[in-house]
């Protein structure tokens, strides 16, 4: 029997307020790190944490993540359409207040975006998502050792 592909983590690094939190439970259980942004940013010196500086473009992050994602890995992102994208490839997605995205759970997600989306278009102004909180901090960590645990017994 062959040994199973290793876990690693993706994440939509431009305004993600939760690396700190990543790189500690990754580096507790030896897992791949790969930040993705725009342009350059401060990554811990460690050869479990890859920064990958993408293009300007608008969708560049995602499309590098999306593509390279599979059933053994992580993804921590609150951007919904690249978590639909990388649920379909079989990786559990986690927003960084701890909400997971699910094959059961990323339909509505989808929906209720491009539902706020042209209520945006269509000039009413809405409140933006609310503060991030500790207590959501709490909540991601939850749910990303949940997720690693998960992966590891599968």
């Amino acid at each position: 029997m062959s040994e199973p592909a290793p876990i690693q983590i993706f994440v939509d690094g431009d305004a993600c307020p939760v690396k700190a939190e990543v790189y500690r439970i990754a580096e507790r259980h030896g897992l791949m790190v790969y930040v993705v942004a725009n342009s350059y940013m401060s990554v811990p010196r460690d050869p479990l944490v890859k920064l990958v500086v993408v293009g300007a473009g608008m969708d560049e992050a995602d499309d590098w993540i999306a593509e390279r994602v599979g059933g053994r890995d992580i993804v921590v992102t609150s951007d919904v359409p690249l978590a639909s994208r990388c649920i379909k490839a079989g990786a559990q997605v986690i927003a960084p207040s701890g909400r997971a995205f699910t094959k059961d759970s990323i339909g509505m997600a989808l929906a209720t975006r491009n539902l706020m989306q042209d209520i945006r278009d269509a000039g009413e102004i809405t409140g933006g998502p609310r503060p991030f909180s500790p207590r959501d901090r709490s909540t991601f960590l939850a749910a990303l050792h949940q997720a690693i645990v998960r992966l590891q017994r599968s």
